[in-house]
Protein backbone atom coordinates (compact mmCIF):
# COMPACT_ATOMS: atom_id res chain seq x y z
CA UNK A 1 0.00 0.00 0.00
CA UNK A 2 2.78 2.21 1.18
CA UNK A 3 5.43 3.09 -1.80
CA UNK A 4 7.63 4.86 0.70
CA UNK A 5 9.20 2.27 2.58
CA UNK A 6 10.81 4.64 5.35
CA UNK A 7 7.45 5.80 6.19
CA UNK A 8 5.97 2.26 6.08
CA UNK A 9 8.44 1.55 8.62
CA UNK A 10 7.76 4.46 11.04
CA UNK A 11 4.12 3.48 10.86
CA UNK A 12 4.30 -0.29 11.31
CA UNK A 13 6.63 0.75 14.09
CA UNK A 14 4.74 2.81 15.60
CA UNK A 15 1.76 0.88 15.92
CA UNK A 16 3.21 -1.62 17.68
CA UNK A 17 4.49 0.20 20.20
CA UNK A 18 0.90 0.98 20.34
CA UNK A 19 -0.49 -2.86 20.27
CA UNK A 20 2.13 -3.50 23.49
CA UNK A 21 1.25 -0.61 25.84
CA UNK A 22 -2.10 -0.92 24.97
CA UNK A 23 -2.09 -4.96 26.39
CA UNK A 24 0.43 -3.30 29.16
CA UNK A 25 -1.16 -0.15 30.78
CA UNK A 26 -0.85 -1.57 34.29
CA UNK A 27 1.96 -2.61 36.34
CA UNK A 28 2.57 -6.11 36.88
CA UNK A 29 5.49 -7.95 39.27
CA UNK A 30 7.01 -10.24 36.26
CA UNK A 31 8.71 -12.53 38.45
CA UNK A 32 5.94 -12.89 41.11
CA UNK A 33 4.18 -13.51 37.91
CA UNK A 34 5.52 -16.91 37.45
CA UNK A 35 3.30 -19.74 35.04
CA UNK A 36 0.25 -17.43 35.46
CA UNK A 37 0.50 -16.29 31.42
CA UNK A 38 0.77 -19.69 30.28
CA UNK A 39 -1.63 -20.89 32.91
CA UNK A 40 -3.96 -18.57 31.16
CA UNK A 41 -3.49 -19.18 27.80
CA UNK A 42 -3.55 -22.85 28.57
CA UNK A 43 -7.46 -22.04 30.06
CA UNK A 44 -8.16 -20.14 26.76
CA UNK A 45 -8.18 -17.06 28.55
CA UNK A 46 -6.43 -15.40 25.67
CA UNK A 47 -6.90 -11.61 26.52
CA UNK A 48 -5.49 -11.63 29.69
CA UNK A 49 -2.84 -13.81 28.89
CA UNK A 50 -1.70 -11.09 26.16
CA UNK A 51 -2.13 -8.78 28.53
CA UNK A 52 0.79 -10.18 30.68
CA UNK A 53 2.94 -11.74 28.49
CA UNK A 54 3.10 -7.85 26.94
CA UNK A 55 4.24 -7.37 30.58
CA UNK A 56 6.78 -9.51 30.01
CA UNK A 57 7.83 -8.32 26.85
CA UNK A 58 8.16 -5.11 28.38
CA UNK A 59 10.36 -5.79 31.63
CA UNK A 60 12.19 -8.62 31.02
CA UNK A 61 15.97 -8.16 31.16
CA UNK A 62 16.72 -10.96 28.62
CA UNK A 63 16.36 -10.65 25.55
CA UNK A 64 14.82 -14.44 24.94
CA UNK A 65 12.41 -13.58 27.42
CA UNK A 66 11.51 -10.93 25.67
CA UNK A 67 11.32 -12.67 22.43
CA UNK A 68 9.42 -15.78 24.00
CA UNK A 69 6.56 -13.69 25.47
CA UNK A 70 6.12 -11.49 22.11
CA UNK A 71 5.89 -14.80 20.71
CA UNK A 72 3.34 -15.81 23.08
CA UNK A 73 1.44 -12.50 22.91
CA UNK A 74 1.25 -12.82 19.05
CA UNK A 75 -0.67 -16.26 19.71
CA UNK A 76 -3.13 -15.06 22.08
CA UNK A 77 -3.68 -12.13 19.57
CA UNK A 78 -4.12 -14.43 16.52
CA UNK A 79 -6.53 -17.01 18.43
CA UNK A 80 -8.85 -13.49 19.26
CA UNK A 81 -8.88 -12.96 15.73
CA UNK A 82 -6.52 -9.84 16.03
CA UNK A 83 -4.66 -10.48 12.66
CA UNK A 84 -3.10 -7.68 11.96
CA UNK A 85 -2.04 -7.00 15.81
CA UNK A 86 -0.82 -10.69 15.80
CA UNK A 87 1.62 -10.51 12.93
CA UNK A 88 2.84 -7.01 14.14
CA UNK A 89 4.04 -8.50 17.59
CA UNK A 90 5.40 -11.87 15.62
CA UNK A 91 7.56 -9.49 13.59
CA UNK A 92 8.49 -7.91 16.86
CA UNK A 93 9.77 -11.65 18.36
CA UNK A 94 11.36 -12.23 15.10
CA UNK A 95 13.22 -9.02 14.98
CA UNK A 96 14.05 -10.16 18.75
CA UNK A 97 16.04 -13.35 17.52
CA UNK A 98 12.99 -16.05 17.20
CA UNK A 99 14.51 -18.68 15.50
CA UNK A 100 12.70 -21.61 15.62
CA UNK A 101 10.74 -21.62 11.94
CA UNK A 102 10.12 -25.47 11.96
CA UNK A 103 7.65 -24.82 14.59
CA UNK A 104 6.28 -21.13 13.86
CA UNK A 105 5.13 -23.03 10.45
CA UNK A 106 2.91 -26.08 11.94
CA UNK A 107 1.79 -23.51 15.20
CA UNK A 108 -1.70 -24.04 15.14
CA UNK A 109 -2.32 -20.51 16.35
CA UNK A 110 -1.62 -18.56 13.42
CA UNK A 111 -3.25 -20.61 11.00
CA UNK A 112 -5.66 -17.18 10.63
CA UNK A 113 -2.46 -15.20 9.59
CA UNK A 114 -1.61 -17.56 6.57
CA UNK A 115 -3.57 -16.03 4.19
CA UNK A 116 -1.92 -12.43 5.40
CA UNK A 117 0.37 -10.54 2.77
CA UNK A 118 3.06 -10.26 5.58
CA UNK A 119 3.04 -14.02 6.55
CA UNK A 120 5.30 -15.28 4.13
CA UNK A 121 7.65 -12.26 4.51
CA UNK A 122 7.62 -12.48 8.62
CA UNK A 123 8.31 -16.50 8.05
CA UNK A 124 11.08 -15.78 5.35
CA UNK A 125 12.93 -13.35 8.22
CA UNK A 126 13.23 -16.09 10.34
CA UNK A 127 16.93 -16.56 11.18
CA UNK A 128 16.64 -20.36 12.40
CA UNK A 129 18.80 -21.26 15.00
CA UNK A 130 20.13 -25.02 14.77
CA UNK A 131 20.87 -27.19 17.54
CA UNK A 132 25.40 -27.93 17.53
CA UNK A 133 25.93 -30.91 16.11
CA UNK A 134 29.19 -32.53 16.41
CA UNK A 135 30.46 -36.31 16.28
CA UNK A 136 33.64 -36.02 17.79
CA UNK A 137 33.81 -35.71 21.04
CA UNK A 138 37.56 -34.22 21.33
CA UNK A 139 35.96 -31.57 19.54
CA UNK A 140 33.65 -30.29 22.16
CA UNK A 141 34.82 -27.01 24.83
CA UNK A 142 34.15 -26.70 27.87
CA UNK A 143 33.93 -22.65 28.63
CA UNK A 144 34.61 -21.06 32.09
CA UNK A 145 34.29 -17.53 30.88
CA UNK A 146 31.38 -16.63 32.29
CA UNK A 147 32.76 -18.07 36.17
CA UNK A 148 35.97 -15.52 35.63
CA UNK A 149 33.54 -12.66 34.61
CA UNK A 150 31.14 -13.06 37.48
CA UNK A 151 33.65 -12.66 40.06
CA UNK A 152 35.42 -10.11 38.24
CA UNK A 153 32.21 -8.71 39.22
CA UNK A 154 31.15 -9.79 42.46
CA UNK A 155 34.30 -8.64 44.11
CA UNK A 156 33.15 -5.01 42.64
CA UNK A 157 29.52 -5.37 43.54
CA UNK A 158 30.10 -6.07 47.33
CA UNK A 159 32.01 -2.68 47.72
CA UNK A 160 29.25 -0.70 45.77
CA UNK A 161 25.91 -2.59 47.52
CA UNK A 162 24.22 0.72 46.26
CA UNK A 163 25.12 0.08 42.66
CA UNK A 164 25.66 -3.75 42.80
CA UNK A 165 22.69 -4.40 39.91
CA UNK A 166 24.41 -1.93 37.15
CA UNK A 167 27.73 -3.04 38.00
CA UNK A 168 26.36 -6.98 37.58
CA UNK A 169 24.30 -5.72 34.39
CA UNK A 170 27.52 -4.60 32.49
CA UNK A 171 30.24 -7.02 34.18
CA UNK A 172 28.40 -10.29 33.78
CA UNK A 173 25.24 -10.00 31.92
CA UNK A 174 26.81 -7.80 29.24
CA UNK A 175 29.40 -10.02 28.43
CA UNK A 176 27.43 -13.44 28.70
CA UNK A 177 28.11 -16.28 26.52
CA UNK A 178 26.13 -17.61 24.29
CA UNK A 179 25.61 -20.79 26.71
CA UNK A 180 25.21 -18.10 29.73
CA UNK A 181 22.54 -16.05 27.65
CA UNK A 182 20.29 -19.24 27.08
CA UNK A 183 20.58 -20.27 31.00
CA UNK A 184 19.43 -16.57 32.46
CA UNK A 185 16.22 -16.92 29.54
CA UNK A 186 15.15 -20.93 30.59
CA UNK A 187 16.37 -20.52 34.46
CA UNK A 188 16.30 -17.13 35.62
CA UNK A 189 13.87 -14.92 36.80
CA UNK A 190 15.48 -11.18 36.41
CA UNK A 191 18.78 -9.98 37.15
CA UNK A 192 17.08 -8.41 40.48
CA UNK A 193 16.61 -12.34 41.23
CA UNK A 194 20.10 -13.05 40.94
CA UNK A 195 21.76 -10.15 42.73
CA UNK A 196 19.13 -10.50 45.64
CA UNK A 197 20.03 -14.21 45.45
CA UNK A 198 23.97 -13.96 45.24
CA UNK A 199 23.66 -10.93 48.50
CA UNK A 200 21.34 -13.09 50.69
CA UNK A 201 24.65 -15.47 51.01
CA UNK A 202 27.88 -13.67 51.11
CA UNK A 203 29.61 -16.22 53.56
CA UNK A 204 28.52 -19.31 50.76
CA UNK A 205 29.48 -17.21 47.96
CA UNK A 206 33.04 -16.46 50.02
CA UNK A 207 33.27 -19.95 50.31
CA UNK A 208 33.01 -21.54 47.17
CA UNK A 209 34.96 -19.61 44.45
CA UNK A 210 38.22 -21.93 44.85
CA UNK A 211 35.75 -24.53 43.63
CA UNK A 212 33.99 -23.28 40.77
CA UNK A 213 37.57 -22.71 39.85
CA UNK A 214 38.21 -26.22 39.67
CA UNK A 215 36.40 -26.82 36.56
CA UNK A 216 39.48 -27.16 34.24
CA UNK A 217 40.56 -29.73 36.89
CA UNK A 218 37.85 -32.02 35.79
CA UNK A 219 38.61 -31.67 32.11
CA UNK A 220 39.97 -35.15 31.83
CA UNK A 221 36.89 -36.96 33.61
CA UNK A 222 34.36 -34.80 31.15
CA UNK A 223 36.59 -35.90 28.17
CA UNK A 224 36.29 -39.55 29.42
CA UNK A 225 32.56 -39.75 29.86
CA UNK A 226 32.35 -37.81 26.40
CA UNK A 227 34.76 -41.02 24.81
CA UNK A 228 32.62 -43.56 26.84
CA UNK A 229 29.34 -42.53 25.21
CA UNK A 230 31.21 -42.62 21.70
CA UNK A 231 31.68 -46.12 22.57
CA UNK A 232 28.30 -47.46 23.32
CA UNK A 233 25.97 -44.86 21.14
CA UNK A 234 26.98 -44.66 17.66
CA UNK A 235 24.82 -41.67 16.99
CA UNK A 236 26.13 -39.55 19.63
CA UNK A 237 26.42 -35.96 19.50
CA UNK A 238 29.24 -33.81 21.55
CA UNK A 239 28.06 -30.48 22.86
CA UNK A 240 30.10 -27.37 24.49
CA UNK A 241 29.34 -27.42 28.00
CA UNK A 242 28.69 -23.78 29.59
CA UNK A 243 29.60 -23.56 32.91
CA UNK A 244 27.40 -20.31 35.01
CA UNK A 245 27.15 -18.53 38.23
CA UNK A 246 23.27 -18.89 38.64
CA UNK A 247 20.41 -17.72 40.79
CA UNK A 248 20.21 -21.50 42.12
CA UNK A 249 17.28 -22.12 40.06
CA UNK A 250 19.24 -24.89 38.29
CA UNK A 251 22.40 -27.32 38.15
CA UNK A 252 21.69 -28.37 34.78
CA UNK A 253 19.71 -28.00 31.72
CA UNK A 254 20.34 -28.29 27.78
CA UNK A 255 19.68 -25.83 24.85
CA UNK A 256 20.67 -25.80 20.94
CA UNK A 257 24.06 -23.62 22.31
CA UNK A 258 25.05 -26.90 24.12
CA UNK A 259 25.16 -27.97 28.37
CA UNK A 260 24.30 -25.45 30.69
CA UNK A 261 25.51 -26.00 33.76
CA UNK A 262 24.76 -23.59 37.59
CA UNK A 263 28.05 -24.32 38.78
CA UNK A 264 27.40 -22.66 42.43
CA UNK A 265 25.14 -25.81 42.51
CA UNK A 266 28.13 -27.98 42.39
CA UNK A 267 30.72 -26.25 44.30
CA UNK A 268 30.58 -27.71 47.70
CA UNK A 269 33.10 -29.58 50.02
CA UNK A 270 32.67 -30.63 54.04
CA UNK A 271 33.72 -27.23 54.43
CA UNK A 272 31.02 -25.11 52.56
CA UNK A 273 28.97 -23.06 55.24
CA UNK A 274 25.36 -23.47 53.99
CA UNK A 275 23.35 -21.75 56.44
CA UNK A 276 22.71 -18.70 54.75
CA UNK A 277 21.08 -21.45 51.79
CA UNK A 278 16.88 -22.35 52.63
CA UNK A 279 16.06 -25.73 53.60
CA UNK A 280 15.06 -26.28 49.25
CA UNK A 281 18.37 -24.58 48.22
CA UNK A 282 20.12 -27.23 50.43
CA UNK A 283 18.36 -30.06 48.21
CA UNK A 284 19.84 -28.68 45.27
CA UNK A 285 23.38 -28.10 46.41
CA UNK A 286 25.76 -31.13 45.25
CA UNK A 287 29.23 -31.10 46.02
CA UNK A 288 32.37 -30.07 43.78
CA UNK A 289 33.72 -34.11 43.30
CA UNK A 290 30.37 -34.83 41.88
CA UNK A 291 30.43 -32.42 38.70
CA UNK A 292 31.89 -34.96 36.04
CA UNK A 293 28.38 -37.11 36.96
CA UNK A 294 26.20 -33.62 36.54
CA UNK A 295 28.15 -33.37 33.08
CA UNK A 296 27.54 -36.87 31.92
CA UNK A 297 23.80 -36.55 32.94
CA UNK A 298 23.06 -33.30 30.94
CA UNK A 299 25.03 -35.19 28.13
CA UNK A 300 22.36 -37.59 27.83
CA UNK A 301 19.60 -35.18 28.03
CA UNK A 302 20.96 -33.13 24.46
CA UNK A 303 20.44 -36.48 23.03
CA UNK A 304 17.14 -36.88 23.87
CA UNK A 305 15.01 -35.48 20.84
CA UNK A 306 14.77 -38.83 19.52
CA UNK A 307 12.17 -39.59 22.62
CA UNK A 308 8.21 -39.19 22.46
CA UNK A 309 7.05 -35.82 23.88
CA UNK A 310 4.22 -36.93 26.74
CA UNK A 311 3.17 -35.23 29.03
CA UNK A 312 2.77 -38.57 31.51
CA UNK A 313 4.54 -38.69 34.46
CA UNK A 314 6.13 -41.69 33.60
CA UNK A 315 7.82 -40.31 30.25
CA UNK A 316 8.85 -37.33 32.34
CA UNK A 317 10.90 -40.01 34.85
CA UNK A 318 12.30 -42.29 32.40
CA UNK A 319 13.66 -39.35 30.96
CA UNK A 320 15.19 -37.77 33.92
CA UNK A 321 16.57 -41.51 35.29
CA UNK A 322 17.79 -42.22 31.93
CA UNK A 323 19.85 -39.44 32.37
CA UNK A 324 21.42 -40.59 36.06
CA UNK A 325 21.43 -44.14 34.45
CA UNK A 326 23.53 -44.01 31.32
CA UNK A 327 25.31 -40.86 33.00
CA UNK A 328 26.81 -43.41 35.71
CA UNK A 329 27.23 -45.73 32.49
CA UNK A 330 29.90 -43.44 31.28
CA UNK A 331 31.43 -41.41 34.30
CA UNK A 332 31.19 -44.13 37.04
CA UNK A 333 28.70 -41.96 39.17
CA UNK A 334 25.35 -41.57 39.55
CA UNK A 335 24.23 -37.47 40.58
CA UNK A 336 21.46 -38.69 42.90
CA UNK A 337 23.56 -41.40 44.75
CA UNK A 338 22.03 -39.96 48.18
CA UNK A 339 18.87 -40.54 46.67
CA UNK A 340 19.72 -44.20 45.83
CA UNK A 341 20.53 -45.02 49.80
CA UNK A 342 17.95 -43.13 50.81
CA UNK A 343 15.40 -45.53 48.69
CA UNK A 344 16.88 -48.27 49.37
CA UNK A 345 14.70 -50.41 51.33
CA UNK A 346 11.72 -48.44 50.45
CA UNK A 347 11.36 -49.63 46.54
CA UNK A 348 7.57 -50.93 46.93
CA UNK A 349 6.57 -48.24 49.01
CA UNK A 350 7.51 -45.18 46.32
CA UNK A 351 6.46 -47.04 43.42
CA UNK A 352 3.19 -48.09 44.92
CA UNK A 353 3.12 -44.06 45.47
CA UNK A 354 4.22 -43.39 41.99
CA UNK A 355 1.55 -45.65 39.74
CA UNK A 356 -0.99 -43.53 41.58
CA UNK A 357 0.45 -40.76 38.93
CA UNK A 358 2.33 -42.72 36.56
CA UNK A 359 -0.26 -41.80 33.41
CA UNK A 360 -1.58 -38.79 35.20
CA UNK A 361 0.36 -35.02 34.19
CA UNK A 362 1.86 -34.70 37.94
CA UNK A 363 5.52 -34.33 36.99
CA UNK A 364 5.48 -31.36 39.51
CA UNK A 365 5.01 -34.47 42.40
CA UNK A 366 7.81 -36.46 41.84
CA UNK A 367 10.53 -33.75 39.95
CA UNK A 368 12.23 -30.50 40.61
CA UNK A 369 9.29 -31.04 43.65
CA UNK A 370 11.43 -29.74 46.70
CA UNK A 371 8.42 -27.97 47.98
CA UNK A 372 7.08 -30.77 49.01
CA UNK A 373 10.32 -32.49 50.60
CA UNK A 374 10.64 -33.19 54.51
CA UNK A 375 13.19 -35.63 56.27
CA UNK A 376 11.89 -39.03 55.25
CA UNK A 377 10.27 -37.68 51.61
CA UNK A 378 13.27 -36.18 49.62
CA UNK A 379 12.83 -34.55 46.45
CA UNK A 380 13.01 -35.48 43.03
CA UNK A 381 12.15 -38.88 43.82
CA UNK A 382 11.24 -39.28 39.94
CA UNK A 383 14.47 -39.86 39.08
CA UNK A 384 15.09 -42.46 41.01
CA UNK A 385 12.20 -44.23 39.87
CA UNK A 386 13.27 -43.70 36.03
CA UNK A 387 16.87 -44.72 36.95
CA UNK A 388 15.10 -48.31 38.16
CA UNK A 389 13.21 -48.41 34.87
CA UNK A 390 16.02 -47.74 32.84
CA UNK A 391 18.39 -49.90 34.03
CA UNK A 392 16.56 -52.81 34.57
CA UNK A 393 15.60 -52.47 30.57
CA UNK A 394 19.22 -52.29 29.83
CA UNK A 395 20.15 -55.06 32.20
CA UNK A 396 17.70 -57.66 30.48
CA UNK A 397 18.93 -56.92 27.04
CA UNK A 398 21.17 -58.89 25.34
CA UNK A 399 22.36 -56.31 23.09
CA UNK A 400 23.28 -53.62 25.37
CA UNK A 401 24.35 -51.02 22.57
CA UNK A 402 20.65 -51.84 21.09
CA UNK A 403 19.40 -50.86 24.46
CA UNK A 404 21.02 -47.93 24.60
CA UNK A 405 19.30 -46.72 21.22
CA UNK A 406 15.91 -47.68 21.95
CA UNK A 407 15.87 -46.13 24.94
CA UNK A 408 16.77 -42.60 23.60
CA UNK A 409 14.06 -43.59 20.88
CA UNK A 410 11.06 -44.53 23.09
CA UNK A 411 7.75 -44.10 21.25
CA UNK A 412 5.65 -45.75 23.75
CA UNK A 413 6.38 -45.27 27.55
CA UNK A 414 3.99 -47.79 28.51
CA UNK A 415 5.25 -50.51 26.90
CA UNK A 416 9.00 -49.82 27.03
CA UNK A 417 8.10 -50.09 30.77
CA UNK A 418 6.40 -53.84 30.27
CA UNK A 419 9.45 -54.49 28.78
CA UNK A 420 12.45 -53.32 31.55
CA UNK A 421 10.00 -56.15 33.41
CA UNK A 422 10.92 -53.20 36.62
CA UNK A 423 6.77 -54.21 37.62
CA UNK A 424 7.46 -57.59 38.34
CA UNK A 425 10.75 -56.99 39.71
CA UNK A 426 9.55 -54.27 42.46
CA UNK A 427 6.71 -56.73 43.09
CA UNK A 428 8.78 -59.33 44.54
CA UNK A 429 10.93 -57.11 46.79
Amino acid sequence: MYKNRLFLFLVTTAFSFWVVAAYSQQKFNVPRMGTLPDSLYKAKQYAPAATYYAAVAQQSDFPAKKVNAYYNMACCLSLQNKQDSALIILNKAITGGYSNKAHLLIDTDFDVLHNLPGWTAAVNRVKESKKVINSDPAKAGFITTDIHHFWEAYDKAIKDTAHSKQIMRKLYFDRASRGMNDYMDLKVGSIDEFVSHIRSAPKFYGAIRKNTFKVDTFKPDFESSYRNFKKIYDGAIFPDVYFIIGAFTSGGTVSNAGLLLGINQSAADSKTPVGELSARMQTRLNPVSGLPAVVAHELIHYQQDGMKQDTTTLSYVIREGMADFMGELISGRNPSAKLVFWATGKEKRIWNKFTLDMYQNRYDNWIANSKQSGPDNPPDQGYWVGYQICRAYYNQATDKKQAIYDMLHIRDYQAFLKASGWEAKVAAM
